[in-house]
């Protein structure tokens, strides 16, 4: 029990629900192609072993250098294949709900979170993984004010909680005439997306439920009628807002999902709160803490400040390029939680 709403575990019944039938065969779907992935490493290998000993009959240096490459290429893709196979907390298998919202600073701030949701929105299709908008606030003159994505793909929470807190921007401001050098901050909130398969009862009693007129980018997604939903969890204060959707009615459905969503992700962190109060965990990394900063003058770096991993590639970064972060990031946990 937490406030007012209480945590229920329900047993699936496969039969009487097709939603959790295909989620069983989703399942299936992702062991398979685990096992298909594990085969074609191993295939992969034989294959490497046998130019390998071709090489050394022959003594041919170009199958050699072949050789070379298709080991960096295998040593890749095993790395890789198992940081999918150590994702096995309870919710890193399940969709995204992503958020940004600037911090203080007006056009600078806001246009950093624009870049950021560029960012994450390329790294995600270079996943695979779909993405939707569900709530899309913009800037007064640029960038935007907050937006909340759905990113929809298996281990999509697995990979994006190691994106959740602060990013910092050091960067000669294009919004400046004077050519001063500003700082910018963008808060990254992360929750899973959760399923059917996880009740939390919800009081009607403790909603405060608003509707008002959507509105998005450059015109776009604008109605003539209140098709927006907010709505507020009054003992916890969460809120959630959906616009994405032409009708209240899904906006509210979206809106009710999310609300699940964060008020779970609020038990499980109130739970993790009161185990590193038994253990004495004085860790430094908190969820509002700056996890990582991006700057672009005087010279060009991306540092995570947890892990020290780091780039001077900016561009790649911008463009999507996180892997090397997010894997940084979630071996560290790993290897925290096995220590």
């Amino acid at each position: 029990m937490i406030g007012n709403f209480e945590v229920k575990m329900s047993a699936p019944d496969f039969w009487d629900d097709s939603d959790k039938a295909q989620s069983v065969i989703a399942e299936l779907n992702v062991v398979k192609g685990s096992v298909d992935q594990y085969t074609k490493l191993q295939q992969d290998y034989d294959d490497a072993v046998m130019m390998v000993e071709l090489a050394d009959e022959e003594g041919d240096e170009d199958l050699a250098a072949e050789i070379g490459r298709s080991v960096t290429a295998i040593v890749s893709k095993v790395a890789e294949f198992e940081l999918q196979l150590l994702l096995n907390q309870p919710y890193d298998k399940m969709d995204a709900i992503l958020e940004l919202h600037p911090g203080a600073g007006g056009t600078e701030s806001q246009d950093w979170g624009q870049m950021l949701l560029r960012m994450y929105t390329r790294w995600s299709e270079k996943r695979g993984f779909k993405v939707e908008v569900l709530d899309y606030l913009p800037g007064d003159e640029a960038g935007i004010k907050s937006v909340t994505l759905s990113i929809k793909g298996h281990n999509a929470y697995g990979y994006l909680k190691a994106e959740k807190g602060v990013h910092r921007l050091v960067r000669i401001s294009p919004f400046d005439s004077s050519g001063r050098r500003h700082t910018s901050f963008v808060s990254c909130d992360v929750v899973p997306e959760i399923d059917d398969t996880i009740e939390l009862d919800i009081r009607t009693e403790d909603l405060k439920i608003d509707t008002y007129r959507a509105s998005g980018a450059g015109g776009q997604h604008i109605n003539t009628t209140d098709s927006a939903v907010r709505i507020t969890h009054l003992p916890t204060g969460v809120v959630v807002t959906c616009q994405n959707e032409r009708s209240q009615i899904k906006n509210r459905e979206r809106a009710m999902k999310m609300l699940r969503s964060k008020l779970y992700e609020r038990k499980i962190e109130e739970q993790k709160q009161q185990l590193d109060e038994i253990r004495g965990d004085q860790s430094d990394i908190s969820w509002g803490s700056q996890i990582r900063s991006y700057v672009f003058h005087p010279y060009s770096m991306v540092k995570d400040h947890r892990t020290s991993v780091e780039t001077g590639n900016t561009g790649a970064v911008m463009d999507g390029d996180l892997d090397a972060f997010i894997d940084g990031y979630l071996r560290s946990q790993i290897k925290v939680e096995t220590d």
